[in-house]
């Protein structure tokens, strides 16, 4: 079953590219939270997709987020993969599929390619999926923070 705007994000713990274990718990309360699943490294459509998170990192970044892309391929492809884009965050393996089955994003012929952005509450706030339109990923991410920073911020009194 697939999680839902304003559920509860699940919580869970993978290894990164860089051998270190992240666990969700640990931003939650301090940072918003832009995790996208995408099919495979080094294919068109996902370089596109993280490449476009790349390119928008500062963006990100000065919105109070951080980013992980979740892919099932294991932690060497990822390393290859993010060194030669130059990806500043993170990506997670997934071998197992247990982070996709607990977000529901699980496909029938490939996995889908699903962005979810969980506010510092650790409430899921956007869904985005979209296959076919990967370089978009990014952009929602960036217009929901930007909606949730003005919501945080009041008008001075």
């Amino acid at each position: 079953m697939a999680v839902k705007v304003g559920d509860l994000a699940p919580m869970f713990k993978a290894t990164s590219d860089s051998g270190e274990v992240i666990s969700l718990a640990d931003y939650i309360g301090k940072l918003n939270v832009v995790l996208y699943f995408y099919p495979k490294d080094d294919t068109p459509g996902c370089t596109k997709e993280a490449c476009s998170f790349r390119d928008s990192w500062d963006e990100l970044t000065g919105l109070g987020a951080v980013v992980f892309g979740v892919s099932s391929d294991g932690m060497a492809s990822h390393k290859a993969f993010r060194e030669r884009h130059k990806l500043p965050f993170p990506l997670l393996s997934d071998n197992d599929k247990e982070i996709r089955t607990l977000y529901g994003a699980k496909g029938l012929l490939i996995p889908p390619r699903v962005t979810f952005v969980i506010d510092k509450s650790g409430r899921i706030v956007h869904v985005y999926s979209s296959q076919l339109n990967p370089e978009a990923h990014a952009r929602e991410a960036i217009n929901v923070l930007k909606r949730l920073q003005g919501r945080s911020t009041s008008p001075p009194g």
